[in-house]
């Protein structure tokens, strides 16, 4: 069906917001991974300068004349529901002032700024300050859209990585999750125990060798380095366009495992990036549909298809040949499904790593609702974390400052990793039921049948259909814990 005038308008508008968003996602980019520390004050001004342009052409006068206009306009399919994507973003938008949008868009690189030099020190005094003045001004944020939308501030927030989410959902979730995992943590320790620890080779391991495997486990997955690049940074990501994306990873030269998991994970989200609909990128309709199904994507590549015994048999052998080693199959195994309790999130296990999520989300609504003051989070979290996972930090650097969301102003965004990862399970048992190849595949280095699958129910839908929607199609069901539970108890306890 043709566009209409109204559609039209707002079509071409959006264009141009998407440009301005991409060309955004690039220069954090750039700030993480290229940029002299010196040039931190300039890039303030141009991300500032790039919210607000994004805000005024959200929020000028004539787009609620468009989106009443196209409204009445009989569009149907891709239009209808971009229509509808485009007036979500537009009732976010209108909550906020330009002054608000230029004041946390400061703020959030201010923090983030300051955030680098206190994890270095493992110091969070370093940081205190700039992180107390950014909630300040998201608590405004979240009392606005909650007003606008009549639903709670914390709800509001994440709507901005989720849209429809609600606490009721996560919190039925999430006491599910929180009422088996401990129990089933004792229990995979205890059979853990009776095998012994793997056996750990020996570094160091040359980060220059690790690059060229991340490389090569890159390329077998299906990323391709003629729309996208890798690169470092302190906190591994996933930015840019879907035809130029940018890929960051770090690397400790004592071992490979982390790095090798972190590049597989990056690459889950950037090849749903690129799957997207190429007819309808530029719009709302064809942007990721949010963040569940984004982690989901990372988490099914991550935790379910490369830490198979299929894939590990392979990538040992890879593993060999870049460190001139010998790794077993099974070892490799053992060491990447190895189950401890530890402080770090982005290092844990598939058991501890919901609880690492369940103890971030409750942290952060305590300090949203003013519950926890920013000066007590190190201690807070201290004490949040020995009681659901059983082990306290011994600085800042592994505790409260591990994780650069907050401090970037990222907050309600943690419950998506969790639901992600129901998700991510929920997909991919789906798949192999589906396609039962893909299992065999995996273990020869092809990941086609699995990302055709992906691609048909997941990235070429975009955001024509919401979460729950893209997830019923695929699954038959709605998203549940049952999928998730069943994965650890095989692969853990089996």
């Amino acid at each position: 069906m043709t566009a209409t005038p109204a559609t039209e308008a707002l079509e071409a508008r959006f264009r141009r917001i998407s440009a301005l968003a991409g060309i955004t996602s690039v220069l954090i980019w750039d700030q993480c991974v290229l940029m002299p520390f010196g040039g931190r004050n300039a890039r303030a001004d141009q991300l500032a300068t790039l919210s607000v342009l994004r805000h005024e052409l959200l929020t000028a006068p004539e787009v609620s004349e468009q989106l009443a206009a196209a409204e009445e306009e009989m569009v149907e399919g891709w239009r209808a529901a971009n229509l509808l994507e485009m007036r979500r973003l537009h009732c976010h938008a209108i909550a906020l002032s330009s002054k608000l949008v230029d004041a946390l868009s400061r703020a959030s690189l201010r923090c983030e700024t300051l955030w680098r030099e206190a994890r270095t020190e493992a110091n969070f005094s370093i940081v205190l300050k700039a992180l107390a003045e950014l909630v300040a001004l998201i608590q405004e944020e979240a009392t606005a859209k909650a007003e606008a939308m009549k639903i709670t501030p914390y709800e509001a927030l994440l709507r901005g990585y989720e849209p429809a989410c609600s606490i009721n959902s996560i919190e039925k979730l999430f006491c599910e999750l929180e009422n088996e995992l401990p129990s089933l943590l004792n229990c995979v320790l205890e059979h853990q125990a009776t095998r012994g620890d793997p056996l750990l080779p020996q570094g160091p391991f040359p980060i220059a060798l690790q690059r060229e495997l991340s490389r090569r486990v890159m390329r077998a997955i299906g990323f391709n380095f003629n729309y996208g690049r890798l690169d470092e940074s302190m906190h591994p990501f996933c930015a840019g366009v879907p035809d130029d994306v940018r890929i960051t990873n770090r690397y400790e030269d004592s071992s490979f495992i982390n790095s090798i998991m972190g590049i597989i994970h990056e690459t889950g989200h950037a090849l749903y990036e690129r799957g997207l609909p190429i007819a309808w990128r530029t719009q709302p309709v064809g942007s990721a549909r949010g963040m569940v199904i984004h982690e989901s994507q990372s988490l099914l590549m991550e935790m379910q298809a490369c830490r198979s015994e299929a894939f590990l048999d392979l990538l040992s052998s890879w593993v060999c040949a870049a460190f001139n080693i010998n790794l077993k199959p099974e070892n490799l195994f053992r060491m990447c499904t190895k189950v401890k309790r530890g402080c770090i999130r982005v290092e844990a296990d598939e058991i501890t790593y919901p609880l690492h999520v369940i103890m971030r989300t409750k942290l952060e609504r305590a300090i949203l609702s003013g519950d926890l003051q920013v000066a007590y989070l190190p201690s807070a979290w201290n004490a949040e974390m020995y009681n659901l996972i059983g082990v306290t930090p011994h600085n800042d650097a592994v505790g409260c400052l591990q994780d650069i969301h907050w401090y970037d102003g990222a907050f309600g965004y943690f419950p998506t990793y969790t639901l992600g990862a129901l998700t991510a399970a929920q997909l991919f048992q789906s798949a192999v039921r589906d396609e039962q190849c893909i299992p065999e595949a995996i273990g020869r280095g092809d990941f086609n049948p699995l990302v055709g699958w992906l691609s048909k129910n997941v990235y070429e839908l975009a955001s024509f259909k919401s979460t729950e929607e893209i997830i019923s199609m695929a699954t038959g069901s709605n998203l549940s814990t049952i999928p998730f539970l069943l994965h650890i108890r095989n692969r853990y306890l089996e």
